[in-house]
């Protein structure tokens, strides 16, 4: 597409948008009497309209059945979650089974390792992306030192090569190669929270699988950001959060998704009562028999209000058309974005934002991470305090995320325009 720096191109390209009429369906922060340019769907995403409603259908089941909301009414909660499977399976591309809904997007994490961290005396190594999301560190840290390893030992971190903001697959691909003799799992995020690259996770799990090792992924960036096919890809285990891009609120329900493949094995798990197998689990036997499925490692009670808002988001993804229809916006959002801020470079003369994510479309999703030279943070205060909600990482890092459900094409054109107008103003 030959982008254009007009406001009217890019209500051009508004005025033909066919999901433009999700944006009313959420509701805006607002700044100065107006819609904020909000560009944060991959820290928060934004409240649906309906959220209120949904929540409010499960407190009226509350109020007027009590405890009998379990087993009666249209949400018996007792099923609730599985409301959810159809639409979430297919936004990361998995069968029913294999999907469940349940906790936070850490407990998962650890629940998942339990089963598929099974470390030997020989491997016992967990290979990851150098700087990725803390938790998935912390988590890692912990795992590795319950079973009596020490991190800097048992965990192998590749880091992009020296000059170089992003990591390349062969050099993934290569020390899953280089370690297999020592290697008990590769874990690493779809998409890296702080560059934005997109991963080849079939690739990565293909050699892991060619060198006898289980291959997870923490999903949080990429679950409702990037087409996924976790199935497809042979990908043994993952986990995400559902508050980004899929809008569910601030600590919102997590989901975790465990190949087919697995169901069969007697894998090692921290089980609970939710996991137990259903047409079982009120006889209250001594003795932990799973689900079938995913499920079989749900643990606790679900929060149905949680659960709730994370349906009135999956609704709106459902009636959106899905993943395919999100993405094809979503690249030409995030390529006039990328457009605007070389516009600016080519008008100062100068490298003022260099993008660190990758150019390549299947490379990266939603998000640009943007490397602002000179008052990087009074940039972004600017931007701030002009209604641009973005998002700060230390150094100098904006990073910015037009989501095609509730972002037009007016809004990067405007934020563009802030953008200009901050080299000038700091």
């Amino acid at each position: 597409m030959q982008y254009q720096n007009t406001l009217e191109f890019a209500q051009q390209l508004d005025e033909q948008d066919p999901l433009k009429v999700f944006r009313s369906k959420f509701l805006l922060p607002q700044h100065g009497g107006k819609d904020a340019i909000y560009l944060c769907g991959n820290s928060l995403g934004l409240q649906p309209v309906a959220a209120k409603d949904y929540v409010n259908k499960q407190l009226a089941n509350w109020q007027q059945l009590g405890v009998e909301g379990w087993f009666e009414g249209d949400d018996r909660w007792l099923s609730y979650h599985q409301k959810l499977t159809p639409v979430l399976s297919a936004t990361v591309g998995a069968n029913e089974k294999e999907v469940s809904v349940m906790n936070s997007l850490t407990v998962n994490l650890h629940l998942l390792l339990v089963s598929f961290y099974k470390p030997s005396t020989k491997r016992y190594k967990i290979l990851m992306e150098g700087g990725a999301f803390p938790s998935d560190q912390y988590a890692l840290e912990s795992q590795v030192r319950f079973h009596g390893f020490e991190p800097k030992d048992a965990i192998i971190e590749i880091f992009p090569r020296s000059g170089e903001d992003t990591l390349r697959t062969e050099d993934i691909l290569d020390a899953i190669k280089n370690n297999a003799d020592e290697l008990a799992l590769v874990l690493f995020s779809g998409i890296n929270y702080y560059t934005g690259q997109f991963f080849d996770m079939e690739a990565i799990t293909k050699v892991a699988h060619d060198v006898g090792v289980i291959a997870g992924f923490d999903l949080a960036h990429a679950a409702g950001n990037v087409p996924l096919k976790l199935h497809e890809w042979n990908v043994d285990f993952a986990c995400w959060c559902s508050y980004k891009y899929m809008n569910s609120g601030p600590g919102g329900i997590s989901g975790i998704f465990v190949h087919e493949e697995h169901f069969k094995a007697d894998h090692k798990r921290f089980a609970g009562w939710w996991g137990y197998r259903k047409d079982k689990q009120f006889l209250m036997a001594p003795g932990f028999d799973a689900e079938p499925g995913a499920d079989g490692w749900q643990v606790s009670t679900p929060p149905i209000m949680l659960m709730a808002l994370h349906k009135a988001s999956l609704d709106i993804f459902d009636e959106a058309g899905g993943m395919k229809v999100l993405r094809a916006k979503s690249e030409v959002l995030t390529g006039y974005l990328e457009f605007l801020l070389n516009e600016i470079n080519l008008e100062k003369g100068k490298e003022l934002f260099k993008i660190i994510t990758p150019k390549e479309l299947h490379k990266r999703g939603g998000q640009l991470s943007v490397v602002c030279a000179g008052d990087a943070k009074g940039i972004f205060n600017y931007l701030t305090k002009k209604g641009v909600i973005g998002d700060w990482r230390e150094p100098n890092v904006i990073r910015l995320s037009p989501v095609p459900l509730y972002n037009s094409f007016a809004d990067v054109f405007n934020a563009g325009q802030l953008l200009t107008a901050s080299v000038e103003n700091i």
